[in-house]
């Protein structure tokens, strides 16, 4: 399996659930490297899990040179919507975060597919549904992890969590500061995504509130977002009590 994802919070996530389930995974940080592996032979995968929102060689046009260079199935993934022609273009479509079985399921969906139609017919969207929870991290997804890696691994991944979402905050109230909205949006699309693979809903819900524009769209942007940085700094400090409590070093 071939995942392609530019953010590596998110891509880390997604490889570890993947591989202590049983899979081959190979990483990719972008469009242009993952071609570079298929045209390299250095892996031949049978599926490609390919993140919706990346800079560079994206979308559609990066699901035409997935094409050309391999005869694996294509699925797009996103913490949102995708972009309906792009959905259309791959094989499937699967809400982050994504699970083991959630693939699973959209693997097979898409061979039950191919094998009634004799053909490889796109099998349209298959999406696995969001959690929305209020607990800073969601029950279900911490007890996946529990179930498919040691603690030591589950802290690590919440660790690397913590430490993205800080910097991220520094480099998005840098980025308010300078009035750069698209940077703004970028950053909450990162964090969205990120946090949400690992089941940290409170943080996600802020990422995708910052990637909607809310903290350009209030008369009172500042105060707007001092408030929405301050709320996601608490999630942040939320996260690291749940490990302190929960996987003690």
């Amino acid at each position: 399996m071939l995942l392609i994802d530019d953010d590596l919070v998110s891509r880390e996530v997604m490889a570890t659930v993947l591989a202590m389930s049983g899979y081959t995974v190979h990483t990719a940080a972008g469009g242009e490297e993952s071609l570079e592996l298929l045209a390299g032979g250095e892996c031949v995968p049978s599926a490609i899990l390919m993140d919706a929102q990346m800079p560079g060689l994206r979308g559609t046009r990066l699901i035409e040179g997935l094409r050309a260079h391999s005869n694996a199935s294509i699925f797009v993934v996103s913490a949102s919507n995708a972009p309906a022609e792009m959905v259309a273009a791959a094989d499937g479509f699967l809400l982050k975060p994504l699970t083991a079985d959630g693939v699973q399921k959209l693997l097979q969906a898409r061979k039950h597919k191919s094998a009634r139609s004799g053909s490889l017919n796109r099998s349209g969207p298959v999406a696995a549904a969001p959690q929305i929870v209020d607990p800073a991290v969601s029950p279900t997804i911490l007890a996946q992890l529990r179930e498919m890696m040691p603690a030591a691994a589950v802290r690590q991944i919440y660790s690397a969590i913590v430490a993205d979402l800080d910097r991220r905050i520094g480099a998005l109230e840098a980025a308010v500061a300078k009035g750069d909205a698209d940077e703004v949006r970028r950053i909450g699309h990162a964090i969205k995504g990120g946090c949400a693979m690992a089941g940290a809903q409170q943080a996600a819900r802020l990422g995708a509130l910052i990637e909607s524009g809310v903290l350009e769209s209030n008369d009172n942007q500042k105060d707007n977002a001092s408030r929405v940085i301050g709320d996601l700094h608490a999630a942040a400090r939320r996260l690291e009590s749940m490990l302190e409590a929960g996987f003690p070093e």
